[in-house]
Protein backbone atom coordinates (compact mmCIF):
# COMPACT_ATOMS: atom_id res chain seq x y z
CA UNK A 1 0.00 0.00 0.00
CA UNK A 2 1.21 3.52 -1.05
CA UNK A 3 1.82 6.26 2.60
CA UNK A 4 -1.44 8.77 2.77
CA UNK A 5 0.47 11.28 0.51
CA UNK A 6 2.35 8.42 -1.77
CA UNK A 7 0.93 9.31 -5.42
CA UNK A 8 -0.16 6.74 -7.98
CA UNK A 9 0.67 6.61 -11.75
CA UNK A 10 -0.81 4.08 -14.12
CA UNK A 11 2.04 3.94 -17.55
CA UNK A 12 0.30 2.22 -20.26
CA UNK A 13 2.59 -0.04 -22.97
CA UNK A 14 5.19 0.01 -20.32
CA UNK A 15 7.28 -3.41 -21.58
CA UNK A 16 10.04 -1.60 -23.22
CA UNK A 17 10.69 1.28 -24.77
CA UNK A 18 9.41 5.13 -23.73
CA UNK A 19 6.91 3.20 -21.59
CA UNK A 20 9.69 1.43 -19.56
CA UNK A 21 12.08 4.43 -19.24
CA UNK A 22 8.81 6.78 -18.01
CA UNK A 23 7.82 3.66 -15.53
CA UNK A 24 11.13 3.54 -14.23
CA UNK A 25 11.66 7.64 -14.04
CA UNK A 26 8.51 8.02 -12.07
CA UNK A 27 9.30 5.08 -9.60
CA UNK A 28 12.57 6.77 -8.79
CA UNK A 29 10.49 9.99 -8.19
CA UNK A 30 8.54 8.22 -5.32
CA UNK A 31 5.23 7.01 -7.27
CA UNK A 32 3.74 4.63 -7.04
CA UNK A 33 3.91 2.63 -10.69
CA UNK A 34 1.62 0.58 -12.28
CA UNK A 35 2.83 -0.69 -15.39
CA UNK A 36 0.59 -2.28 -17.99
CA UNK A 37 1.69 -4.67 -20.94
CA UNK A 38 0.45 -7.24 -23.05
CA UNK A 39 2.66 -10.26 -20.74
CA UNK A 40 2.90 -8.21 -18.01
CA UNK A 41 6.38 -7.06 -18.22
CA UNK A 42 7.41 -3.88 -16.18
CA UNK A 43 10.58 -2.43 -14.49
CA UNK A 44 11.10 -3.99 -11.21
CA UNK A 45 9.62 -1.78 -7.76
CA UNK A 46 6.54 -1.23 -10.34
CA UNK A 47 3.31 -2.69 -10.14
CA UNK A 48 3.23 -5.14 -13.46
CA UNK A 49 -0.55 -5.33 -15.01
CA UNK A 50 -0.87 -7.79 -17.71
CA UNK A 51 -3.32 -6.08 -19.74
CA UNK A 52 -4.32 -6.35 -23.54
CA UNK A 53 -5.03 -2.52 -24.58
CA UNK A 54 -7.69 -4.13 -27.15
CA UNK A 55 -9.96 -5.27 -24.80
CA UNK A 56 -11.89 -2.86 -22.96
CA UNK A 57 -13.29 -4.97 -20.40
CA UNK A 58 -9.55 -5.31 -19.29
CA UNK A 59 -8.56 -2.25 -19.54
CA UNK A 60 -11.73 -1.43 -17.17
CA UNK A 61 -10.40 -3.77 -14.60
CA UNK A 62 -7.09 -3.02 -14.30
CA UNK A 63 -8.50 0.62 -13.32
CA UNK A 64 -10.66 -1.42 -10.54
CA UNK A 65 -7.62 -3.10 -9.45
CA UNK A 66 -5.68 -0.06 -8.86
CA UNK A 67 -8.87 1.63 -7.31
CA UNK A 68 -9.70 -0.92 -4.98
CA UNK A 69 -5.81 -1.56 -4.07
CA UNK A 70 -4.72 1.87 -3.02
CA UNK A 71 -8.03 4.15 -3.70
CA UNK A 72 -6.61 6.58 -5.71
CA UNK A 73 -5.26 7.68 -9.39
CA UNK A 74 -3.10 10.51 -9.91
CA UNK A 75 -1.23 10.29 -13.24
CA UNK A 76 -2.15 8.10 -16.27
CA UNK A 77 1.03 8.41 -19.14
CA UNK A 78 -1.06 6.54 -22.54
CA UNK A 79 1.92 4.87 -24.63
CA UNK A 80 0.18 1.61 -25.45
CA UNK A 81 1.04 1.01 -29.17
CA UNK A 82 1.00 -2.13 -31.08
CA UNK A 83 2.89 -3.11 -34.63
CA UNK A 84 0.46 -4.31 -37.35
CA UNK A 85 0.82 -8.20 -38.18
CA UNK A 86 3.80 -8.70 -40.54
CA UNK A 87 5.07 -5.19 -40.03
CA UNK A 88 9.00 -4.98 -40.47
CA UNK A 89 8.98 -1.27 -39.78
CA UNK A 90 7.42 2.25 -42.06
CA UNK A 91 9.05 1.27 -45.52
CA UNK A 92 5.66 1.17 -47.62
CA UNK A 93 3.26 3.45 -48.54
CA UNK A 94 -0.21 3.58 -47.43
CA UNK A 95 -1.06 1.98 -51.07
CA UNK A 96 0.66 -0.97 -50.54
CA UNK A 97 -0.04 -1.83 -46.71
CA UNK A 98 -3.31 -3.60 -46.22
CA UNK A 99 -6.38 -1.71 -44.54
CA UNK A 100 -6.43 -3.52 -41.43
CA UNK A 101 -2.67 -1.87 -40.26
CA UNK A 102 -6.08 0.48 -39.21
CA UNK A 103 -6.72 -1.71 -36.51
CA UNK A 104 -3.53 -1.80 -34.49
CA UNK A 105 -1.96 1.78 -35.55
CA UNK A 106 -5.29 3.64 -34.62
CA UNK A 107 -7.62 1.19 -32.69
CA UNK A 108 -4.75 0.64 -30.60
CA UNK A 109 -2.12 3.20 -30.72
CA UNK A 110 -5.70 5.86 -30.54
CA UNK A 111 -8.86 4.39 -29.26
CA UNK A 112 -6.88 2.82 -26.57
CA UNK A 113 -5.41 6.17 -25.07
CA UNK A 114 -9.16 7.22 -25.13
CA UNK A 115 -10.30 4.31 -23.21
CA UNK A 116 -7.62 4.86 -20.48
CA UNK A 117 -8.51 8.34 -20.28
CA UNK A 118 -11.90 7.45 -20.37
CA UNK A 119 -11.31 5.61 -16.97
CA UNK A 120 -8.77 7.48 -15.57
CA UNK A 121 -11.31 10.65 -15.58
CA UNK A 122 -13.88 9.06 -14.22
CA UNK A 123 -11.67 8.60 -10.67
CA UNK A 124 -9.73 11.72 -11.02
CA UNK A 125 -12.67 14.23 -11.81
CA UNK A 126 -14.36 13.43 -8.72
CA UNK A 127 -11.20 13.55 -6.65
CA UNK A 128 -10.69 17.19 -7.81
CA UNK A 129 -6.87 16.39 -9.11
CA UNK A 130 -5.06 14.28 -11.82
CA UNK A 131 -3.31 14.36 -15.39
CA UNK A 132 -3.77 12.30 -18.42
CA UNK A 133 -0.63 12.80 -20.53
CA UNK A 134 -0.61 11.06 -23.44
CA UNK A 135 2.61 9.88 -25.66
CA UNK A 136 2.63 11.70 -29.25
CA UNK A 137 5.42 12.94 -31.48
CA UNK A 138 6.21 15.46 -34.36
CA UNK A 139 4.82 13.46 -36.97
CA UNK A 140 1.46 15.11 -36.11
CA UNK A 141 3.32 18.20 -37.80
CA UNK A 142 4.77 16.95 -40.42
CA UNK A 143 4.75 13.50 -42.39
CA UNK A 144 6.73 10.59 -40.03
CA UNK A 145 6.53 7.14 -40.94
CA UNK A 146 3.15 6.85 -42.31
CA UNK A 147 -0.49 8.09 -43.06
CA UNK A 148 -1.54 6.47 -40.04
CA UNK A 149 1.18 6.92 -37.57
CA UNK A 150 0.47 10.15 -38.44
CA UNK A 151 -3.15 10.66 -38.15
CA UNK A 152 -3.30 8.72 -34.55
CA UNK A 153 -1.11 11.07 -33.13
CA UNK A 154 -2.52 13.87 -34.81
CA UNK A 155 -6.01 12.80 -33.30
CA UNK A 156 -4.10 12.47 -29.90
CA UNK A 157 -3.17 15.85 -29.77
CA UNK A 158 -7.19 16.89 -30.85
CA UNK A 159 -7.98 14.53 -27.65
CA UNK A 160 -6.04 16.20 -25.17
CA UNK A 161 -7.06 19.42 -26.32
CA UNK A 162 -10.78 19.06 -26.56
CA UNK A 163 -10.68 17.02 -23.18
CA UNK A 164 -8.88 20.33 -21.89
CA UNK A 165 -12.38 21.91 -22.77
CA UNK A 166 -14.07 19.29 -20.68
CA UNK A 167 -12.23 18.92 -17.88
CA UNK A 168 -11.36 22.90 -17.50
CA UNK A 169 -12.25 23.65 -13.69
CA UNK A 170 -12.04 20.18 -12.60
CA UNK A 171 -8.78 19.91 -11.37
CA UNK A 172 -7.78 17.53 -13.86
CA UNK A 173 -5.18 18.40 -16.75
CA UNK A 174 -4.61 17.14 -20.33
CA UNK A 175 -2.01 17.19 -22.58
CA UNK A 176 -0.43 15.63 -25.44
CA UNK A 177 3.63 15.21 -25.71
CA UNK A 178 6.03 15.51 -28.52
CA UNK A 179 8.65 13.41 -27.77
CA UNK A 180 11.61 13.53 -30.52
CA UNK A 181 14.03 10.46 -31.16
CA UNK A 182 14.23 8.02 -28.07
CA UNK A 183 17.58 6.33 -27.12
CA UNK A 184 16.29 3.25 -26.78
CA UNK A 185 18.21 0.00 -26.22
CA UNK A 186 17.82 -0.99 -30.49
CA UNK A 187 18.56 2.34 -31.52
CA UNK A 188 21.97 2.75 -29.37
CA UNK A 189 22.55 -1.20 -29.94
CA UNK A 190 22.52 -0.11 -33.57
CA UNK A 191 25.74 1.86 -33.87
CA UNK A 192 24.23 4.64 -35.74
CA UNK A 193 25.18 7.83 -34.65
CA UNK A 194 22.42 9.59 -36.30
CA UNK A 195 18.85 8.27 -37.33
CA UNK A 196 17.27 10.61 -40.22
CA UNK A 197 19.50 13.75 -39.19
CA UNK A 198 19.09 13.73 -35.78
CA UNK A 199 21.62 12.89 -33.61
CA UNK A 200 21.85 9.92 -31.56
CA UNK A 201 23.61 11.41 -28.62
CA UNK A 202 21.63 14.54 -28.53
CA UNK A 203 18.09 12.28 -28.31
CA UNK A 204 15.88 11.55 -25.76
CA UNK A 205 16.72 8.87 -23.02
CA UNK A 206 13.32 6.77 -22.19
CA UNK A 207 13.40 7.74 -18.63
CA UNK A 208 13.92 11.44 -19.56
CA UNK A 209 10.71 11.30 -21.07
CA UNK A 210 9.24 10.37 -17.74
CA UNK A 211 11.30 12.94 -16.08
CA UNK A 212 9.59 14.99 -17.82
CA UNK A 213 6.29 14.41 -16.68
CA UNK A 214 7.07 14.14 -13.14
CA UNK A 215 7.66 17.43 -13.68
CA UNK A 216 4.63 18.67 -14.90
CA UNK A 217 2.64 16.87 -12.90
CA UNK A 218 4.79 18.95 -10.12
CA UNK A 219 4.03 21.80 -12.05
CA UNK A 220 2.62 24.48 -9.95
CA UNK A 221 1.29 25.94 -13.37
CA UNK A 222 0.26 23.02 -14.78
CA UNK A 223 -3.36 23.87 -15.27
CA UNK A 224 -2.21 26.50 -17.73
CA UNK A 225 -1.39 23.64 -19.95
CA UNK A 226 -4.68 21.90 -19.69
CA UNK A 227 -5.10 20.69 -23.54
CA UNK A 228 -2.14 21.47 -24.40
CA UNK A 229 0.89 20.20 -26.78
CA UNK A 230 4.09 19.89 -24.84
CA UNK A 231 7.44 19.32 -26.83
CA UNK A 232 9.33 17.38 -24.16
CA UNK A 233 12.71 18.65 -25.09
CA UNK A 234 11.56 21.90 -24.87
CA UNK A 235 10.30 21.51 -21.44
CA UNK A 236 12.94 19.38 -20.25
CA UNK A 237 15.51 22.22 -20.75
CA UNK A 238 13.25 24.78 -19.75
CA UNK A 239 12.95 22.62 -15.75
CA UNK A 240 16.81 22.06 -15.75
CA UNK A 241 15.86 18.22 -16.98
CA UNK A 242 18.96 16.01 -18.36
CA UNK A 243 19.12 12.82 -19.98
CA UNK A 244 20.43 10.02 -17.51
CA UNK A 245 24.33 11.10 -18.43
CA UNK A 246 23.08 14.18 -15.69
CA UNK A 247 24.23 17.14 -18.83
CA UNK A 248 22.72 16.44 -22.13
CA UNK A 249 19.53 18.08 -22.52
CA UNK A 250 18.24 16.34 -25.72
CA UNK A 251 17.39 18.89 -28.99
CA UNK A 252 13.88 19.87 -30.03
CA UNK A 253 12.96 18.64 -33.26
CA UNK A 254 10.61 21.73 -33.34
CA UNK A 255 12.53 23.92 -36.36
CA UNK A 256 12.88 20.56 -38.35
CA UNK A 257 9.47 20.09 -38.62
CA UNK A 258 8.26 23.66 -39.42
CA UNK A 259 6.74 25.16 -36.65
CA UNK A 260 5.52 25.50 -32.69
CA UNK A 261 2.48 23.25 -31.55
CA UNK A 262 -0.30 22.55 -33.22
CA UNK A 263 -2.81 22.56 -30.39
CA UNK A 264 -4.02 25.04 -28.99
CA UNK A 265 -4.68 26.08 -32.41
CA UNK A 266 -3.41 29.40 -33.43
CA UNK A 267 -5.79 32.44 -33.00
CA UNK A 268 -5.74 36.11 -34.05
CA UNK A 269 -3.89 36.74 -30.54
CA UNK A 270 -2.04 34.41 -30.68
CA UNK A 271 1.57 34.22 -32.55
CA UNK A 272 2.45 31.36 -34.73
CA UNK A 273 5.58 29.32 -34.43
Amino acid sequence: MPTDDQRVALVTGASRGVGWGVATALRDAGWRVYATSRRGTAPDGTVALAVDHADDAAVEAAFTNIVDGVGRLDLLVNNAWASPPGFAGFTEKFYERPVSDWDSLIGIGLRSHYVAAVAAARIMVPAGRGLIASTSSFGSRGHLHSVLYGMGKTALDKMAFDMGAELAGTGVTAVSLWLGLIRTPLLLGSGLTDFAGFPVDRAEDPEFVGRVIAALADDPALADLNGHTVVTAEYGAEHSITNNDGVTVPDSHRSAFGGGPLFPPATDNTVKG
